[in-house]
Order: structure tokens, then C-alpha cells, then sequence
């Protein structure tokens, strides 16, 4: 395993960079409309680092095909409420980088945890970033200084301004179809099973979407979608499908910056990929369905923004002992036997490991109508599916791959069926077991109950008028 040192650097340069690059919009301001601001910056690693996404790597990066970027949204209510979206070409970043990060710009503007949310796009071709999927990597030191000297980077990089200026925001939902629900459909199958209409599994084709505007000009757009960026899996930087969808959005809106979330697309895969042709693909047809809902009706958003957030103790099922952990150790293959290492670290540490891990769930309200829950780790699609037809399908969203993306978080469904997304993946995230069959409703319950605080707090403000 690596050592803490990458991670510490990156938060403190992450810090700086977003204090510089957000705090233009943090400055009060009487207003009777909402606001808004949008930023882009471009995170591209300058050297051939190690990547991120598959235990198969056994290089560095060998190119770049499309940059990568950390974006930003600032929204305000009329009453000066603000809420943060940082959009990163990502994997995924960890709790050791997120939660300091947050109170850190707790600390510097007075930005609540429940205001800021850390979205990753998961593309498969970014960086290693701090210390997550650790189990999976073996580099040495020189790629370490590597990853150093890039979150280094990122300090000159992440200064933009982001305005806070009046704005129309509106929102609809599209559609498009080229998720797979990989885990009861064979990749080599897909294009058979399409044509003849007989794709197995759930899937989630909504594509939500945001717009910012100011007079006749789209500023922003914020859109989501529920499948894994996993077209590419080669050795050049790249947003895979999603960054793809992101420049075609900003030829056909020039000045405005599009931003891209994963939805809950854990057990989702864009089905045949593997060619840059198929990344272009599915991000044109991305794109073009996002297009379609910004041309069609809209809904405005009117009312005012509340947020929440916690973290919930999810529960693992019974946990290895040191002494099994050090059978790994010996006779384990080399990703069981990085976990083994780890935890052993952990207990040496702390005595024993966590018979629980502290889960993010946070949701914003925005508006009258529309609500955004935002969840950690890679969440497979019965989460989406369950929250939109329990809070309303028509005007929820759900997003993924947020704030800390500690291992897969399966129902219970996919959890008892077992496979990569139900137990396998917890051996690269380090994680010491799978999880109990708690964590379902225990993440519905804290969902619905942020759910309702929100309602109850909107309700509120509208009788007495503040």
C-alpha cells in the first residue's frame, strides 16, 4: 500500500485551489432571484502517471485523447442560500481527501457539509487519486512523486472565478438508451439482444438535466446518467463517454459550461465499447438527448434551495480476524494480499477494525419541485429505481460516485446474488468483508428522512415568510 503522503498533498492543494477558485461567489449579496456561477478547469496530469479504473494496469499513461476537468456550480436562492457542485474527471476520490476537504471550506466560507457535493464521472482513463481502489495498485516510488507533483498541479490549475450573476435555472429529464445492465447480459450478446428487444436486468435511461441561463445565453449544463465509464480502457487520458458528451454540448452552447454526474451506474455498463469510436458514440448520443430536453419544455425552478447531509454507520458482515488476515497474507493472490496488508495496518493503528463504515447521503432541494439525492460509493441502478418511485419519479434525481467512493453499495438483491458488484469488489477497495444485509434500508431510511426534514423545512419558510 501507499503511503498517506499523495493524499495529504492533494487535500491541501485541493483547499487552496477551491478557496481561490469559489470564494468570488461566497460574497454576500441582497438579491430577489436566483443566482448562479459556473467554472472549468482543466486537471489533465502533464506527466505519464499511473491510472486509475482497472487492476489490470501495468504502466503509466502513454497520451491523452481528451483533457480532463474539475468543474464548478454555485447556486443561490433568493434568500442567499448556496449549495457547490464540483464536477472531476475522475474514478473516484475517498473520505480521506473529501471529508477534510469539506471542513476545511466549512472552516474558510462557512459552507455547511449539507452545501458542497463532489461528484466523480468515474471515467475509467484518469489518475490514481489518494488512496482509493489502493488494494488494486502496486507502483513504486517514482510514480508516487508522480501522483505528488500532479496534485502539485492542480494548485496552479484550479483558480478560476466563478460569478455569481442572475439567472433563469430550469430542469426536465431525457432519455437514452445505450446503458446495459451487465451483470444478466453478456457483452458479446448485446448487439443481438437489442435488436430483437430481449435485454434482461434493471436500468435507469433517465437523463436528468440542468439548465443555467442568463437572458437568451445557456451558461451551464448540469445533466446525469446512470452508467459506467468503461468504453475505454486503454493507456491515454480521457472523460471516456462522458467527457465526449461534454464537448459536444459546449460546440452546440458555446459559453457555456457543461458538467457531467454519475448516477447510480454501478451494474450498468456501456454495452459493445472498447473503441474510441463507441466512447464518441455514446457520448454523441448523450449529448444529443440532453440537446433534445433543453429544446423541449422546461421546468423552472422557483422557491428556495435547502440541503442536508450525514453520515450513517452502515454495518459489514462478520469480519476476518488478524489471524485470517495474515493466512492472506501468505496464500492470497496479490490484490487479497494489498487488502491483507492494509488491514493489518488498520489494526496496528486502531487496535481493530470498524465493524462499520460512516456512509455520505445528502440531498438538495431545489425549488418547488425537484429533489437531488446525492449518495457515496458505486451504487448499483435498484437504488435509483427504488428512491424515484418512493419520492417521486417524476421530479427525483440520484446521483452516485459522490463525496467518497469507498466500494460498491449493492441492494440486498445484488448483495445475496453475490458476483463483482455484490462481494469481489471489496477486495480492491480494501474493504474487509462485504457488506450486512442492513444496507439497503438503512440507506432508504436516512434518504427519507432527509427527504421529509427538506419538505418540512420549505414548508416552513412558506408560512412564515422568511
Amino acid at each position: 500500500m501507499r503511503s498517506g503522503r499523495g493524499s495529504a498533498l492533494l487535500l491541501g492543494v485541493l483547499v487552496v485551489g477551491l478557496g481561490s477558485w469559489i470564494s468570488p461567489c461566497l460574497q454576500a449579496a441582497e438579491t430577489k432571484s436566483w443566482r448562479a456561477g459556473a467554472s472549468a478547469v482543466d486537471i489533465t496530469p502533464v506527466q505519464p502517471m499511473w491510472m486509475s479504473g482497472y487492476a489490470g494496469r501495468d504502466r503509466p499513461a502513454e497520451g491523452t485523447l481528451t483533457k480532463l476537468w474539475a468543474k464548478a456550480l454555485v447556486l443561490e436562492d433568493p434568500r442567499g442560500e448556496r449549495v457547490v457542485m464540483v464536477t472531476l474527471d475522475l474514478v473516484g476520490i475517498g473520505r480521506e481527501v473529501s471529508l477534510p476537504l469539506r471542513q476545511s471550506l466549512k472552516k474558510e466560507f462557512g459552507l455547511e457539509m449539507r452545501q458542497i457535493a463532489f461528484c466523480t464521472s468515474h471515467t475509467h482513463t484518469g489518475p490514481v487519486v489518494g488512496a482509493n481502489l489502493g488494494s488494486m495498485y502496486s507502483y513504486g516510488p517514482e510514480q508516487q512523486k508522480l501522483v505528488d507533483a500532479y496534485t502539485l498541479k492542480l494548485h496552479a490549475d484550479v483558480t478560476r472565478a466563478v460569478d455569481l450573476q442572475p439567472s433563469e435555472l430550469a430542469w426536465a429529464v431525457g432519455h437514452a438508451t445505450f446503458a446495459v445492465n451487465r451483470r444478466e447480459n453478456r457483452e458479446a450478446d448485446v448487439p443481438e439482444l437489442r435488436e430483437k428487444g430481449l435485454l434482461k436486468g434493471p436500468i435507469d435511461h433517465d437523463v436528468p438535466v440542468l439548465q443555467v441561463k442568463r437572458g437568451d445565453k445557456v451558461r451551464a449544463i448540469v445533466f446525469g446518467y446512470a452508467c459506467h465509464s468503461t468504453v475505454l480502457s486503454f493507456y491515454q487520458w480521457s472523460g471516456d463517454y462522458p467527457g465526449f458528451a461534454q464537448i459536444d454540448l459546449q460546440q452546440a452552447y458555446p459559453g457555456a459550461i457543461a458538467m457531467f454526474w454519475a448516477g447510480c451506474g454501478a451494474d450498468q455498463n456501456p454495452l459493445p465499447r472498447r473503441t474510441v469510436e463507441l466512447a464518441q458514440e455514446y457520448g454523441s448520443r448523450l449529448a444529443k438527448a440532453v440537446q433534445k430536453t433543453l429544446e423541449g419544455p422546461l421546468k423552472p425552478i422557483e422557491g428556495q434551495l435547502d440541503s442536508a447531509y450525514s453520515e450513517i454507520d452502515v454495518v459489514f458482515d462478520t469480519l476476518p480476524t488478524k489471524a485470517q488476515i495474515e493466512e492472506t497474507l501468505k496464500t492470497g493472490n496479490k490484490y487479497e494480499q494489498g487488502r491483507a496488508r492494509h488491514l493489518l495496518m488498520t489494526i496496528e493503528r486502531e487496535g481493530k477494525l470498524s465493524p462499520t463504515y460512516p456512509y455520505p447521503i445528502e440531498t438538495w432541494r431545489l425549488g418547488n419541485d425537484l429533489l437531488m439525492v446525492v449518495l457515496g460509493g458505486e451504487v448499483v441502478v435498484d437504488y435509483s429505481i427504488r428512491i424515484k418511485s418512493e419520492l417521486g419519479p417524476e421530479t427525483t434525481w440520484v446521483a452516485g460516485y459522490s463525496n467518497d467512493v469507498m466500494a460498491y453499495i449493492p441492494s440486498v438483491r445484488v448483495l445475496k446474488e453475490g458476483g463483482y458488484e455484490g462481494a469481489s469488489s471489496m477486495i480492491y477497495y480494501g474493504q474487509p468483508t462485504i457488506w450486512a444485509e442492513s444496507i439497503e434500508e438503512s440507506i432508504m431510511q436516512e434518504v427519507h428522512r432527509q427527504a421529509a426534514l427538506l419538505r418540512k423545512e420549505a414548508t416552513a419558510t412558506s408560512q412564515t415568510g422568511k
